[in-house]
């Protein structure tokens, strides 16, 4: 095969790869992206930021690290890299690394990106590890640049009630997340348990069931449904 051959091999086989990326089938696209051969340094480049983050979005997050780092050392495209280090922050906070997470996360913010999503992801991070307070500013701070963000709205007002902070502000902050999105379960969950948290039971019934409902394998929600259904009203 000649060089002329090769490179349009490649190219064709790149395009197909991001045709189905694009349509979100992660698991074809990155049998294209692995099966094709490569040869330039900006043809592997492109195809370690497509399969680091097929990897990613399949939940196979030790096979996303290192496509995601490598991409990361190697590329001067600051959107693309944005986009791998906040991909690579959620790999480490689902691998249970929230300290990985957050140095990440802290790189950007070094760098002068903000964004909502940016501290809201830094506000999970410090949740992961306990900091409720340092969780807390950053969710503030997700608001303080967009006060509709339902990461942030949930977060805060999950923590707020959890922590026994401030039960009754967590749940209007809750509250404001589930009339945004009234079939989420996630957002749910949060606005039954701060009820509980406040003490009022049966409208935490009300939302734990509900978010149940929305999805009936969450050890989380039955978890919440055990606690709240074992204390008298």
């Amino acid at each position: 095969m000649s060089m002329e051959e090769q490179h349009n091999a490649t190219t064709a086989g790149l395009q197909e790869g991001i045709a189905l990326f694009k349509k979100s089938d992660w698991k074809n696209a990155l049998d294209v992206f692995l099966r094709v051969r490569t040869h330039s340094d900006v043809e592997k480049k492109e195809f370690m930021y497509y399969i680091g983050l097929c990897y990613a979005k399949l939940k196979h997050y030790e096979e996303a690290v290192p496509y995601l780092e490598k991409f990361i050392s190697e590329s001067h495209e600051s959107t693309r890299v944005y986009q791998c280090r906040m991909t690579l922050a959620y790999v480490y906070i689902m691998s249970r690394n929230a300290k990985m997470a957050e140095y990440e996360l802290t790189i950007l913010l070094n760098n002068g990106f903000e964004s909502a999503q940016l501290y809201a992801t830094m506000a999970y991070a410090a949740w992961c590890q306990s900091a409720f307070p340092r969780a807390i500013e950053w969710y503030e701070k997700a608001l303080s640049v967009d006060a509709d963000n339902l990461t942030a709205l949930n977060g805060l007002g999950f923590i707020l009630a959890d922590s026994g902070k401030d039960a009754r502000r967590g749940i209007r902050f809750c509250k404001k997340a589930v009339e945004k999105a009234p079939n989420n379960p996630v957002y749910l969950d949060s606005l039954g348990w701060a009820y509980f948290m406040d003490g009022r039971i049966p409208d935490a019934k009300k939302y734990l069931y509900k978010a149940l409902s929305k999805a009936p394998d969450s050890p989380e929600i039955k978890t919440h449904i055990s606690i709240v259904e074992n204390k008298k009203e």
